[in-house]
């Protein structure tokens, strides 16, 4: 059995493209293979900057005969049928085979399809894969129609086994397949033949180029830290900086250079961003100070004074690039020390946010005056919030987020400290973006989770009024991960909040700002406030008043009726998203959303969590099982009898001692149950629950519910409705599946 190798040698391969290209690489030669015949043991691709590389062990030397049966057309049928399904087929008349079927005598053909050899089949899926590559971006070179990412030099093809090492004849756009291929760019010694993976691995590091990714980037790793260790210093840890500098170089030399003392008082963050997307350079900080006064670069070659020359250039250039920062960053200082933030922020208003929702300083407005509402709801005090939310896109008026707009947020945050901003605010610039995804950090801080989730409600809000919501794939204003962080803030901070009237309060206030504003539909604006209760005469100094106690239903609107219902279920369905990712059952949550005050996460979260765990036990189990034979017993009565049995249950009709042992219990935990509900205590409740297994359990070994004296019959009936009544106090479990 040989082993296949290939090459496809190039100009520079983007390192954002090498490990999506291997892996398509591997996928659709091996997938082809297998198609044509061809199994194999095992196949492992490899990328370079200027290589492609597959290695396959274990390859057929040639594809199994293949015997296949044809049907054909009714004996009898005319002739010119026959002839077409002959030549169809490849075979003579004296092959053909007359079987009986149900539907008559049929002609069949026995086709056989020989196996053909390894190299040929190789060669047809090769030449399929080159010029099918699926590259992101691709481009076309001197006369020929090949399309690859960059000019494609040469192939490696070979076959390899006991004899020794074949080339698989190929040729494809005037390049034709070899057994030859080079090392490093500028230290390799030219082209050389291999006779195989193992004989092309050791040549290929003998000059000078590692063809694992994982091995480059572990080289890089490790040589970084024991350069940063001998010094006292640590590298900044940057996992996708170290995927991209391992494709960019064929054999990594780690250099440290220093940083001038005139730029080591920046922000690390400014000069971490600067280092990182400029020069592709790692941070390295000191421990004690927290101060970046270092960085590694990743040379491609050796060189015979130790990288003095790559260094010299690199800080002359990196020299540049952080007069740049620094003058940015001095003159933002200048700004805030001189207008102060809110002074930055002012040319917010000729920034437009969205053409109907309106500028970005009225969006601050929106945020100060839900984020001011929202404070006392998490112990923040609600002119701090204002404060904070007035402040919080200052930062996106400055110079450096201007250059470096990832760092929105770090810079405010340094901002907000040369103003002379505290108790919070500062921080609350930085962390009301977050968290921007599943894994990001969850702010804590009563300010900043204020601040943080107006600015999510009204990114939501707004763009649920106008009608730009998520539809399948996408998402262009990011919603789904507003609404992600609204519930990942809620839940890690305990908020109680009312969604539902926040939601529809502060969709009221966008239409008051319109109006104000004057915007396209204004009398449908009006016509909608006035329906919420609200003067569209007087609605200048409007403000949400959710805080204060006014109810969505004071507006005359039900949650079904209105359109910020459909905003409470979206984030409904990012709560299922959140909790199936904490392993809680999609029925469970579903049980938990079918009760009253389902737009209070927190409270959701509380009760799916404990109905989960009651799941889990035999107590819960049983439980279940015994409410849904009550309830489908219920229902078939009901259903027959056109009545809903819900009262009248009475101990004194009870025939049985399991019966009057049911009556029992449901006395003792009903109220208990009960109060444990009013308190929210949903260990309790279960607990509670629980207690009624055993007393049903053996209710329903004993018990004929549907006896023959109806007076029993309704009793009985009555007392599975009590079952009922208690159980779905607790969740909805007629949601649970199985």
């Amino acid at each position: 059995m040989p082993d296949l190798l290939i090459e496809l040698f190039s100009e520079e391969i983007p390192a954002r493209m090498q490990a999506r290209a291997a892996d398509d690489l591997r996928k659709r030669m091996t997938d082809g293979m297998v198609e044509a015949g061809l199994t194999y043991a095992h196949a492992r691709a490899y990328a370079t900057p200027r290589r492609l590389t597959l290695a396959v062990e274990g390859l057929l030397d040639k594809s199994p005969t293949v015997l296949e049966e044809r049907k054909g057309p009714k004996v009898g049928a005319p002739e010119k049928a026959v002839e077409g399904f002959l030549r169809g087929a490849g075979v003579p008349r004296e092959a053909l085979e007359e079987r009986e079927t149900p539907k008559g005598a049929v002609y069949f053909a026995m086709i056989e399809k020989p196996g053909r050899p390894a190299d040929e089949i190789v060669a047809e899926v090769l030449e399929a894969v080159v010029r099918g590559f699926p590259w992101p971006k691709s481009m076309r070179w001197g006369a020929g129609s090949l399309r690859w990412v960059r000019p494609l030099h040469s192939i490696l093809c070979i076959l390899s086994d006991e004899e020794g090492a074949r080339t698989v004849p190929l040729e494809i756009d005037g390049i034709a397949a070899g057994d030859t291929t080079e090392g490093h760019r500028f230290v390799g010694s030219g082209r050389f033949a291999v006779s195989g993976f193992e004989d092309y691995a050791v040549r290929l590091k003998r000059d000078k180029v590692m063809l694992d990714a994982v091995e480059r980037a572990d080289h890089i790793h490790n040589d970084a830290q024991t350069l940063a260790f001998a010094r006292g210093l640590e590298v900044v840890e940057d996992t996708a900086l170290l995927s991209e500098v391992a494709g960019l170089v064929e054999w990594p030399v780690v250099l440290m250079g220093d940083i001038e003392a005139q730029f080591l008082d920046l922000p690390p963050e400014v000069l971490q961003t600067s280092m990182k997307e400029h020069q592709k350079f790692f941070s390295v900080r000191n421990p004690k100070t927290g101060r970046i006064e270092k960085f590694i670069t990743v040379a491609n070659r050796e060189t015979a004074d130790h990288g003095a020359t790559i260094l010299a250039g690199n800080q002359k250039v990196l020299a540049a690039r952080l007069s740049d920062a620094k003058f940015f960053w001095e003159n933002d200082l200048r700004v805030v020390r001189g207008v102060g933030l809110e002074g930055m922020a002012a040319g917010l208003s000729d920034v437009t946010f969205h053409n109907k929702l309106g500028s970005q300083a009225d969006r601050v407005a929106r945020i100060e005056a839900l984020a001011r509402e929202i404070a006392p709801l998490v112990g923040a005090k609600p002119d701090l919030a204002a404060e904070a939310a007035r402040v919080c896109k200052a930062d996106l008026q400055s110079e450096m987020v201007g250059e470096f707009p990832e760092l929105q947020g770090v810079m405010g945050r340094y901002y907000a400290e040369a103003a002379g901003h505290d108790d919070g605010v500062p921080e609350a610039c930085e962390m009301h973006y977050k968290p921007l995804g599943p894994g990001d950090a969850v702010p804590s801080d009563p300010v900043s989770v204020s601040v943080a989730l107006a600015d999510k409600i009204d990114t939501l809000t707004g763009f649920w009024w106008i009608d730009e919501r998520p539809t399948g794939s996408r998402d262009p204003f990011a919603l789904r991960r507003a609404a992600l962080g609204v519930v990942r803030l809620i839940i890690a901070n305990q908020i109680r909040l009312p969604l539902f009237a926040v939601f529809f309060d502060h969709e009221s206030y966008h239409m008051a700002t319109a109006l104000i504003q004057q915007g396209a539909e204004t009398e449908t604006i009006k016509t909608d406030l006035v329906k919420r209760g609200i003067d569209p005469d007087n609605v200048k100094d409007w403000k949400p008043k959710f805080s204060k106690g006014i109810e969505s239903s004071q507006y005359g609107y039900g949650q079904e009726e209105a359109g910020m219902g459909a905003l409470l279920a979206f984030l409904h369905d990012r709560l299922k998203v959140h909790l199936r990712d904490e392993g809680i059952r999609h029925d469970v949550i579903d049980a938990c959303l079918a009760m009253p005050g389902n737009d209070d996460l927190t409270l959701l979260d509380k009760r799916a969590r404990a109905l989960s765990d009651f799941l889990g036990t035999d107590d819960g189990e049983n439980l279940v099982l015994g409410f849904r034979r009550a309830n489908n017993i219920l229902v078939q009565a009901e259903e027959k009898d056109g009545v809903e049995y819900s009262f009248g249950a009475d101990v004194k009709f009870a025939e049985d001692d399991t019966e009057k042992a049911l009556f029992a219990a449901l006395d003792a935990q009903e109220g208990p149950i009960s109060k444990a509900m009013e308190a929210e205590d949903f260990a309790a409740a279960m607990a509670g629950m629980a207690a009624l297994r055993a007393p049903m359990d053996a209710f329903f070994e004993a018990v004929q519910v549907n006896a023959e004296n109806e007076v029993v019959r309704r009793n009985r009936l009555n007392l599975l409705a009590r079952i009922r009544d208690i159980c779905l106090g607790v969740a909805d479990l007629r949601q649970l599946e199985g």
